[in-house]
């Protein structure tokens, strides 16, 4: 993004291009007596994207000075030749070429943008579009007017990963620097749009939960801890929107869901982000197979509004065309590993085969744990393509049905992509009493010191008491789906401003 006539050479440290541009906003305002900060309101009326799509018909050497285009942006380059100067013009869409000149222009206002203009500067124009003889669509500038100064630099290169960590420290001079960023992010918008249509389509209510709460449920996660000053409370962020939905679905809401942010005091990785956005929604009268055609129907709406249904991930291509393979977690683990669970009928069995298998064990595992562990540690990361792994252990399931046929598993599935989990649905559970019962085994798990494991919340007891009807409940990470429609290494580019540990 470097200028070959650029007032600011950027061999300087950047410190000294800012001493330095401050000095001549100094002399802007004592010579010229203008201040570009000052500056309230410019008529844009025009983006670069209308001139390219209008006048893309020009042929070389030919303009249209009848078309009064009345635009701004930033300058990205500058190149002086005298009494002409060439300017990239960028806009929130697109860049073009702007040329000035000096007998078009007069000699003070001419002189004016080649002294005291600089990249990085926002400009206003009024110009006509023409076509140069090299064939470059350009703005041929009769008017403009200086609306902002930048103190700093551009960056001169952008090296990608080499700078990821300033990239997203200011992801103000990234998406400055990277159209292809705030691509990503007009696509995140467009994703999260088709979950509300879909869902609106369905009849469902989109509402809000509390963010704050005194209990922290609805998921295995460990929570961010806060104080409410005021009532003299320990309060949580939340973790997930799941119990309060459900409240709402027993208050005789029949269909409604929550797009927002969940809280999680976790690691930071690829995936994982302590902040993320996620969509919950809950159906009355319905089950957890329904969820599962919601998912699909949400995903390739999504896949067809930002592209098509057949992606690229970084390297790997992924078919969101339905149907998606459906398996259950015993046939999933027998097909990647030697753990036959239909076999097994005990749970010293299962840990002996678990050993020999590699995994370390604290020695009171139950088979059902072992069964997920035995998933997570051979299944998951084969899972690619679009797959839904139905009938998760009822131990591992506290707010899921049971399956009738086999108790000891739950009408529940999760959906995995590129070996990343997208979605969690089940057809909830509504018996209070039992719903008391696993509380109770989360409660004793997490007095031998599970942090992760689900609160008891006494109220939502409360409320199944009034009658919760059959309901299909989902959640979903739009995080994690805008990552694979815009092949996003990290959860972090494309989350705007990811959790960063501070600079040393």
């Amino acid at each position: 993004m470097s200028s070959n006539n650029d007032n600011q050479p950027h061999s300087l440290p950047e410190e000294e291009i800012l001493k330095q541009r401050m000095d001549k906003l100094s002399r802007l305002r004592e010579e010229e007596g203008y201040d570009p900060f000052i500056v309230q309101k410019w008529d844009k009326q025009h983006d670069l994207r209308y001139v390219m799509e209008n006048f893309a018909h020009l042929e070389e050497d030919s303009g249209d000075e009848s078309a009064e285009i009345v635009t701004a942006g930033r300058v990205m380059t500058i190149r002086k030749h005298g009494k002409a100067m060439f300017v990239t013009l960028a806009d929130e869409y697109e860049q073009l070429q702007l040329y000035f000149q000096f007998n078009a222009m007069g000699e003070e206002n001419y002189n004016f943008v080649k002294k005291w203009v600089d990249t990085g500067d926002i400009i206003g124009i009024k110009g006509h579009p023409f076509r140069t003889r090299r064939g470059e669509l350009t703005l041929f500038v009769k008017e403009c007017k200086l609306l902002s100064k930048a103190m700093r630099p551009l960056p001169e290169k952008w090296h990608g990963l080499k700078d990821v960590e300033i990239r997203y420290r200011q992801r103000y001079v990234d998406t400055i620097a990277n159209p292809d960023v705030r691509d990503v992010f007009r696509k995140r918008t467009k994703i999260i749009q088709t979950f509300r249509k879909v869902l609106d389509d369905h009849g469902s209510l989109e509402v809000e939960t509390p963010i704050l709460s005194v209990l922290a449920g609805g998921a295995n996660a460990r929570p961010f801890e806060t104080y409410h000053n005021a009532l003299g409370l320990e309060m949580y962020m939340r973790i997930a929107t799941e119990l309060y939905l459900k409240r709402l679905i027993v208050g005789m809401f029949g269909r409604v869901y929550e797009i927002g942010k969940n809280f999680r005091n976790e690691g930071i990785d690829l995936m994982h982000n302590p902040e993320f956005t996620a969509m919950e929604v809950y159906w009355a009268y319905a089950n957890y197979e329904d969820m599962m055609d919601l998912v699909e129907e949400i995903l390739v709406a999504c896949a067809d509004a930002v592209g098509e249904r057949k992606v690229n991930y970084q390297g790997i291509e992924l078919d969101f065309n339905p149907p998606f393979r459906r398996a259950t977690m015993v046939d999933l683990v027998r097909e990647y590993s030697d753990f036959d669970f239909d076999q097994i009928e005990t749970d010293e069995e299962a840990r002996k085969i678990a050993r020999e298998a590699g995994l370390e064990l604290k020695g009171h595992e139950s088979r059902f744990l072992i069964l997920t562990e035995m998933f997570e540690e051979f299944v998951e990361d084969k899972l690619i393509q679009p797959t839904f792994v139905l009938g998760y252990p009822t131990e591992i399931s506290p707010l899921s049905k049971r399956d009738p046929e086999n108790p000891d598993f739950t009408n529940r599935f999760e959906c995995f992509i590129n070996g990343c989990e997208i979605a969690n649905a089940f057809s909830e559970l509504n018996d209070p009493m039992d719903q008391r019962e696993r509380f109770e085994d989360q409660l004793k798990k997490r007095e031998l010191g599970d942090e992760e494991a689900h609160a008891f919340d006494e109220d939502f007891i409360n409320a199944l008491e009034y009658g919760l009807p059959p309901t299909g409940g989902l959640g979903m990470g739009i995080d994690r789906i805008v990552m694979f429609l815009t092949n996003s290494r990290s959860i972090r580019d494309v989350i705007l401003f990811p959790a960063m540990k501070p600079k040393a």
